[in-house]
């Protein structure tokens, strides 16, 4: 059983069992003169360190304030807490309270958790004393003399309620799909002309309901450019034709040609613009002017008409990573049309600062209309595309270092098509109290994490998470009928989560790691199963930097590559990603900031990984294949064969075991997010399955999107009817951008690729 699954029950009044390596050790007593029973769980450990999970439970009178006790014999010292205020004087240890978690009712509970060294052994404290009284195990005679009380606490403290044991009701399709088949868009041709030499490479979307028995035909104006139905990849080189010229394809079925697609996009110089308007800077409170550049994107179809547009976030120059302190722009959001045309601006207001772990967005077809809708966090001040004021207008919750640490947030469905606001609901998870997240400043309370996930196996939810250095909170909403409906919320605080705290990256992956149709949330270290429960955690906490997907075709399932930041941990792993069992590691070696894996090089089976702090590329079993990448960033399907190529700040590079080699430098545009050096957002957006890549150009007035003028020979439906690439695409903006996954390989000597399971709306 992993460590942190197990559990061993001990009264106070017992001999304190010592707390090995590899084990969870739980002490059940009771305290105080109100009567009370201490749960204490060690929820992981590793060299010289581990983390644990207390939770007080009052069996008596309500009491109003509380220090809790204990005494430590084997010269374990804290280091870090949450949600108590803990001291230590040598082996005396006290916790007290927090603001939110002095009130308990008979009955009710309150939690902490923290992080402690430790040498040879950590036996579990003996017993512990509430207010004072030593835990007896059971309430005092008579139970209490007061009823508990009917009121809240003063102040609302954060969700610790446990998650449901029943699955929520949830709105039916608004069809009939098949069993088990996902919701997915009802995509165009997506036909584009790249320019490739001295002809024109045309290719188009193969759907994923198409995969067998669809041939086409391609038309140069009025006439048709191949001799034979193509049956191969959906891509056509069309030598010698003139630049400019107009395509249409027709899908063959039963020898029936069909409807002419929509005409061509023209990528005449290899890449089209999409027209953007900038918008005016400002300037701050204390006098700083700003300007805007085009940041992170993603798409969706908004309109229902098969193609997508583009959802974008305008960055202040005076953006902030949380720990810093300053001032900011508002942050804006825009929508636009492939041709450029803007759709609407979004106005986040005053109250919701500018930086890479503030606003993460997702763009999706929620609801099942055809048409996708765009969530985000919002505040008072925030404006609609349509104009509507979300709260006050005049209320200024910014504090004298530019952190917004008070005041209302709210989650917010706006309309994709128009920007006008759908639904508005208080944000979960919400902030509390802020030092209860790791610090008392407005470093860790605000980092936010989004995506998008089929959980009922059938519809999307949205998907919004706060906190992974010290508590981990995740809420999963729908939006049915107009509204947004809370599914569950997820506390790494509540009983049997407490091995999650801690354990969150930069970003979040979404996957059906259990192939039971139903999609988890891999949370770096911690997966979060689709019900709300914690599925696994690994215990190896923190990272920059995690790639999931079918990484080991040779084994069933999928696995996760994910790299780590603590000094005590693997600098790298490799595990399956259904249990969280390591199937190989990388020694300890200090802040591992970057990591990749993929099929890159087609002299070994499967994808190869690798990462900054470790020498080499590794294979599907951990062993060192040979050179690493010059690069350790993204990654795009862009040449002709099925292994992926390197993808970094503006360019793209094929690997060779000497050297790489450059298939692409990006003209006139600029990545994002500093030294991260990612696209605006590269995935399967347009033609055939390869990946576009989209940079700001660096002027920020177009946003340019590269597309392969290389051909292919390899049919594959597009990635975007493959339920995880997809909602990769729609995770790929949060806080640290990593590239999208689908769920099956893709490399060389692959499989044909699965018959996807999904209906088209």
């Amino acid at each position: 059983m992993h460590p942190s699954r197990q559990r061993l029950s001990l009264l106070a009044a017992s001999t304190a069992a010592a707390v090995v390596a590899g084990t969870v050790g739980t002490v059940v007593a009771s305290a105080a003169a109100v009567g009370c029973r201490v749960d204490y769980q060690v929820t992981n450990q590793w060299q010289g360190g581990f983390g644990a999970n207390v939770t007080i439970t009052n069996l008596g009178e309500e009491v109003n304030g509380w220090t809790l006790t204990w005494s430590y014999t084997a010269g374990q010292q804290v280091s870090q807490a949450w949600n108590a205020i803990v001291s230590q004087s040598g082996a005396q240890v006290s916790a007290r309270n927090v603001d939110y978690n002095g009130a308990l009712a008979t009955n009710g509970t309150a939690s902490f958790g923290f992080n402690a060294s430790w040498t040879s052994s950590n036996p579990a404290p003996a017993s512990f004393a509430l207010n004072g009284v030593t835990c007896t195990g059971a309430p005092p005679t008579g139970g209490p003399t007061t009823p508990a009380p009917t009121t809240p606490p003063p102040t609302t403290p954060p969700p610790t309620t446990p998650p449901p044991t029943t699955p929520p009701p949830t709105t039916p399709p608004p069809t009939d799909p098949p069993a088990g088949a996902k919701q997915m868009e009802n995509l165009d041709r997506g036909l584009i002309s790249v320019r490739s030499g001295s002809g024109n490479l045309v290719s188009w979307r193969l759907l994923g309901t198409e995969t067998s028995g669809v041939s086409f035909n391609l038309y140069r104006g009025s006439t048709r450019v191949n001799a034979n139905p193509i049956t191969g990849a959906t891509t056509y080189l069309d030598s010698g034709a003139a630049a400019g010229s107009a395509y249409t394809v027709r899908a063959v079925v039963g020898g029936a040609e069909q409807a002419a697609s929509a005409p061509a996009l023209q990528f005449a110089n290899g890449y089209l613009d999409v027209p953007l308007q900038v918008p005016a800077g400002g300037t701050t409170p204390s006098g700083e002017s700003y300007t805007y550049s085009a940041n992170d994107a993603s798409v969706g179809d908004l309109n229902g008409d098969g193609t997508y547009e583009i959802v974008l976030k305008w960055d202040p120059s005076n953006a902030k990573d949380n720990s810093q302190s300053g001032y900011t722009g508002n942050v804006y959001v825009d929508a636009y049309t492939l041709t450029g045309t803007r759709l609407w601006r979004i106005d986040l207001g005053r109250n919701i600062r500018a930086g890479a772990h503030y606003t993460q967005f997702q763009v999706y077809d929620y609801d099942g209309d055809g048409r996708a809708e765009v969530a985000m966090k919002t505040a008072d001040g925030t404006r609609s595309g349509t104009g509507q004021l979300i709260g006050s207008s005049s209320a200024d919750y910014r504090n004298s270092s530019g952190y917004v640490l008070s005041g209302p947030e709210y989650l917010t469905m706006f309309n994709g098509q128009t920007g006008a606001i759908a639904s508005t609901v208080t944000y979960d998870p919400p902030r509390g109290t802020v030092s209860s997240w790791g610090d008392s400043y407005g470093n860790r309370v605000d980092r936010f994490l989004a995506g998008t996930a089929y959980l009922d196996g059938q519809r999307p939810s949205l998907i919004m998470a706060r906190g992974y250095y010290t508590r981990a909170v995740v809420a999963a909403w729908d939006f049915r009928n107009g509204s947004l409906t809370k599914r569950w919320t997820f506390d790494s605080n509540s009983s049997g989560n407490g091995a999650a705290a801690g354990q969150g990256n930069h970003q979040l992956s979404v996957a059906d790691v259990d192939g039971d149709g139903r999609q988890e949330i891999v949370y770096g270290a911690a997966t979060i199963d689709d019900n709300g429960r914690l599925l696994y955690s690994t215990g190896n906490g923190h990272g920059d930097a995690m790639h999931v997907g079918d990484l080991d075709p040779g084994r069933a399932g999928l696995e996760v590559f994910k790299v780590d930041e603590d000094a005590s941990k693997p600098s790298s792993w490799f595990a399956d990603a259904r249990t969280g069992q390591i199937l190989w590691s990388t020694p300890a070696s200090g802040d591992n900031g970057r990591g990749v894996s993929a099929d890159i090089w087609a002299g070994s089976p499967g994808a190869e990984s690798w990462s900054a702090a470790v020498s080499g590329l590794a294979n599907t079993r951990g062993q060192n294949i040979g050179r690493k990448p010059s690069s350790t960033n993204f990654l795009a399907w862009w040449d002709g064969d099925p292994v992926r190529e390197l993808l970094d700040a503006t360019k793209i590079d094929k690997y060779g075991t000497g050297g790489e080699t450059r298939l692409l430098d990006g003209n006139g545009v600029a990545s994002n997010n500093g030294t991260k050096s990612t696209p605006a957002l590269s995935g399967d957006i347009l033609g055939d399955w390869r990946e576009e890549v989209i940079w700001r150009t660096t002027d920020s007035r177009a946003l340019r999107i590269y597309s392969t003028p290389t051909p292919t020979s390899t049919r594959i439906y597009t990635l975007m009817h493959d339920p995880q690439y997809r909602v990769a695409i729609a995770w790929q903006n949060t806080a640290y951008n990593q590239p999208p996954h689908p769920g099956f390989f893709i490399g060389d000597q692959m499989a044909g690729p699965p018959t996807p399971n999904i209906y088209l709306r």
